[in-house]
């Protein structure tokens, strides 16, 4: 079968139809609350095109950049590097919501580094076993070392604290290895070591303690920890089959938190019902499909790797943040990808998308 001479079209306009569905379904879920607070309805979705705008070139760009161009030494190091300093400088910013993943550049935007950490995590992880698929039974000296990195940047997320990004990165390398030939046994026995220090991060710390409580019982706290994920049903309930209509949703004038960025599956639901939300699944599904096609067509193990890490990536966060939305895990702030409001996780998802269709031109 001959190469292919061009990107994967089907991946690039699911890519695009993706951010023209979130600007659309982001000012539908902000222009009351961006009235209120800046007089402008058009406040948050501005902000969130220009990122968008800024994304697809980065895209653009990419995808025209030869994907072995990560391979070297010259660009992992300095990539792992940044990253780290990033995810510490965070720490010396001021907090918001009593958590730390923002550097703030003055009034003009902020900058989120764990975005960061995801992409480069993948690379660093192709990088590092793409030469050595022959010793990945090695726990010693590949699968010990090829965590090393990962594991920093979890542990300086979960700091923040972040843990469904933490938890984005755990599941995007286990799969990573598995694919690279780590035998199963290895993976459940890092799965059981992370259990105890998972279990401490959910039942020692309080905030997490109730959402995890509210989880099992949904109306146990209806009006505290339970206030979210509760506003968060009663709007995907309320969207019925068809939904109430663009812009005729009720949750989002003031109930329900957040309904730009993690919950805006929600307004979703019940703007376009279920029938509009079937039709977003179906478009990750569809992105999945492209994303994984390319994977397991590429004859270079690094561009494999790095091709299924960065669709596994977003396919996690999507499955994370829908779950949330619909009460099937407990709630964690973690952007729907390519749709919520916020403009680190467009752009950097945009840039790593343009990595992943430049390796859609050697797919065979």
């Amino acid at each position: 079968m001959a190469a292919r001479v061009g990107v994967d079209k089907w991946l690039f306009f699911t890519t695009l139809l993706l951010v023209v569905v979130g600007l659309v379904m982001v000012f539908s879920a902000s222009a009351v609350v961006a009235q209120e607070r800046y007089s402008s309805p058009y406040a948050f979705v501005g902000r969130q095109a220009g990122w968008a705008f800024a994304g697809v070139l980065a895209m653009l760009l990419l995808m025209n950049i030869d994907s072995s161009v990560y391979k070297s030494t010259r660009f992992i190091y300095p990539a792992l590097c940044v990253t780290t300093v990033l995810l510490v400088a965070v720490f010396f910013f001021p907090g918001s919501h009593n958590t730390h993943r923002w550097i703030r550049f003055g009034g003009l935007f902020t900058f989120q580094p764990s975005e960061i950490a995801k992409p480069v995590a993948v690379l660093f992880l192709a990088w590092f076993l793409h030469t050595r698929l022959d010793a990945i039974r090695d726990w010693k000296h590949t699968l010990l070392k090829a965590s090393i990195m990962p594991v920093v940047f979890m542990l300086l997320i979960v700091k923040q604290p972040d843990l469904g990004t933490a938890l984005v990165i755990l599941g995007v390398t286990g799969l990573m290895l598995v694919l690279a030939g780590m035998e199963w046994k290895y993976l459940l026995m890092g799965l059981a070591a992370t259990l105890p220090p998972l279990a401490a991060l959910l039942l020692l710390v309080s905030w997490r303690l109730k959402r995890v409580l509210v989880f099992l019982h949904p109306d146990s706290d209806p009006q505290g920890a339970g206030f979210h994920i509760n506003q968060s049903l009663i709007a995907v309930g309320a969207g019925g089959l068809a939904g109430r209509g663009y812009m005729e949703g009720m949750q989002k004038l003031f109930f329900l938190p957040e309904a730009s960025t993690d919950f805006i599956f929600a307004n979703i639901a019940e703007e376009l019902g279920f029938i509009g939300s079937i039709l977003i699944v179906l478009l990750f599904a569809a992105f999945g499909a492209r994303g994984l096609r390319a994977a397991f067509r590429s004859q270079d193990p690094f561009a494999r790797l790095v091709a299924f890490g960065i669709t596994v990536t977003i396919l996690l966060q999507a499955f994370f943040n829908i779950s949330v939305v619909l009460s099937l895990v407990p709630t964690k702030g973690i952007p729907l990808p390519l749709i919520s409001s916020g403009g680190t996780s467009v752009f950097v998802t945009l840039a790593s998308i343009g990595i992943l269709l430049n390796i859609t031109r050697k797919a065979e």
